[in-house]
């Protein structure tokens, strides 16, 4: 029963706050402003309610302290997994406010919103490492490589890096609240073999509050998660595979959102050193729409994905 509680009452928060979230943001003509380089199909989404993280960020919080308080489950570890959580929402948040309030689709400058997403790694690695956990790498495998102080600089490359490969991944209707509740499950299933109570309870709290989310964030989208939601679930999948201590893992059950990130990284080097692109868009999954894929079928097929590495990851970890 460790999983099913904090899965129902995410879901049952984030299933009651959404649409309230959706009537106040349309009241207040409040909306998402599409990117010009974007597909041109995509400017009929803009004024779409943005910021829904607001909504399962705040469900999963409070499912998971009131469960965990109410449990005897509150530790330093689920501590530290919520604070990187709602750190990275804050800053997401924050960045989202400002897209907002000023009309744009730009927020914070690069630098302003890599600073604060290292600040919150270290913070993380500074309790991860008072706690005395590993400060090791695991492969999916047998065998790891130890790194002693150097593990700092993976905590701090891992968050800030998947952080950032799920916010860019989030450009179709429920992409990624499909992808994360995949990934999340995963992890969850995974801290319930190791008898890692706190991290499942986190994890079943996330799969259920982005199920409630999805009915509203499935194309057409009713509303978006914004960089609020997105940063917040990126950090904290990375926090959760650090703390079940199988880091590496996450290149494969979050195969999708290393593709992403992959796919824009070779197209702006490829321009920079050649002036020619590779693909037609990115991140990927505009190359696909670009292709004449519909979102639903680009959904579809990139959640089978996610699904197929998860469930093959898992084979391999346990």
């Amino acid at each position: 029963m460790n999983w099913l509680i904090p899965l129902i009452a995410g879901f049952v928060i984030t299933f009651l706050l959404t649409p309230a979230l959706i009537k106040y943001f349309r009241a207040k003509k409040e909306g998402q402003m599409i990117r010009e380089e974007g597909p041109s199909w995509h400017e009929s989404k803009s004024g779409t309610p943005t910021m829904g993280g607001l909504a399962f960020v705040f469900a999963i919080v409070v499912t998971v302290l009131i469960y965990a308080i109410s449990t005897n489950q509150i530790n330093s570890t689920l501590s530290i997994l919520v604070f990187v959580f709602l750190s990275y929402g804050l800053i997401g948040m924050w960045d989202d406010s400002i897209k907002i309030f000023k009309r744009q689709n730009e927020g914070f400058k690069a630098w302003q919103k890599f600073g604060l997403q290292i600040l919150v790694s270290i913070i993380f690695a500074i309790v991860y490492h008072s706690n005395g956990f590993p400060m090791s790498i695991r492969f999916m495998g047998d065998g790891e490589i130890t790194l002693g102080i150097l593990y700092v600089g993976f905590i701090m490359i891992w968050l800030t890096g998947f952080s950032n490969a799920v916010n860019l991944t989030d450009g179709l209707d429920g992409l990624v609240s499909g992808l994360s509740v995949i990934a999340f499950s995963a992890y969850g299933i995974v801290a319930y073999v190791q008898k890692q109570v706190d991290v499942q309870i986190f994890c079943m709290a996330v799969a259920g509050a982005l199920l409630a989310f999805l009915l509203f964030n499935h194309k057409p989208a009713k509303i978006f998660m914004g960089d609020m939601g997105s940063l917040a679930l990126g950090g904290a999948l990375a926090a959760v595979s650090i703390l079940v201590h199988h880091e590496l893992s996450l290149i494969w059950i979050g195969l999708i959102f290393v593709l992403e990130t992959l796919s824009v990284i070779l197209q702006v080097a490829s321009f920079k050193l050649t002036g020619k692109k590779i693909f037609k868009m990115t991140p990927i999954h505009h190359s696909f729409e670009m292709s004449g894929w519909s979102e639903w079928k680009i959904d579809l097929v990139f959640w089978a994905v996610g699904l197929l590495t998860a469930i093959t990851g898992l084979l391999v970890i346990l």
